[in-house]
């Protein structure tokens, strides 16, 4: 790991999103086909948000991340990917205003959580996963300031909102977390709630 790298990483995020206020940053799965119902989803919530006056910040890539961004980019306000490099599924698609690319999982996180101020996550795989996670665990062990957490799909993460609430029964988890937790299928609800 170098050291170096990390913190050129950091400051190149730094130096770009704190010229950014009011963003909101979208989550989801890199391999979801353009012509599928949630891309178009995405394309529509990213173009109301950004409508809305938010911008957004993504990891920059293909699937929802594009979709969103196209969304973004046909909107009022800025579309902005923090990419990384991968040997396969990951280049920045073409709907950017800004885009940073990232060799580190960990700093791109960072930079995608540190300057939102919600974060909304489409169906997804083990990246989208661990990106819901690492927000959640953050929030409850109160190393960032509490943010909106939207899962969007009842039925795609009913069975993990589940075992989070099996979780706190247990005192596994402090159930705190989940007033931060949205769970939606409407995506002017998602509008609505960060408006308010």
């Amino acid at each position: 790991m170098n050291i170096e790298l990390i913190e050129k990483e950091l400051q190149s995020a730094d130096s770009l999103l704190q010229n950014y206020t009011n963003n909101v940053t979208v989550f989801g799965s890199a391999r979801t086909n353009q012509d599928d119902v949630l891309s178009s989803q995405a394309r529509e919530l990213g173009k109301l948000l950004s409508d809305s006056g938010f911008n957004i910040l993504t990891g920059g890539g293909p699937g929802i991340m594009e979709s969103v961004n196209r969304g973004a980019f046909e909107g009022k306000s800025s579309s902005i990917g923090l990419n990384i490099t991968l040997d396969h599924e990951q280049f920045p698609n073409p709907y950017l205003d800004e885009v940073i690319t990232f060799e580190h999982f960990f700093t791109r996180k960072y930079a995608l959580i540190n300057y939102s101020l919600a974060c909304v996550y489409f169906p997804g795989g083990f990246g989208t996963g661990d990106e819901l996670l690492e927000v959640l665990t953050l929030i409850q062990t109160k190393k960032i300031r509490p943010i909106k957490v939207f899962l969007y799909g009842t039925e795609f993460w009913k069975p993990l909102v589940d075992w989070f609430k099996d979780l706190d029964n247990i005192n596994f988890v402090n159930g705190n977390y989940l007033d931060s937790l949205y769970v939606v299928d409407d995506i002017h609800k998602i509008v609505k709630i960060l408006q308010e």
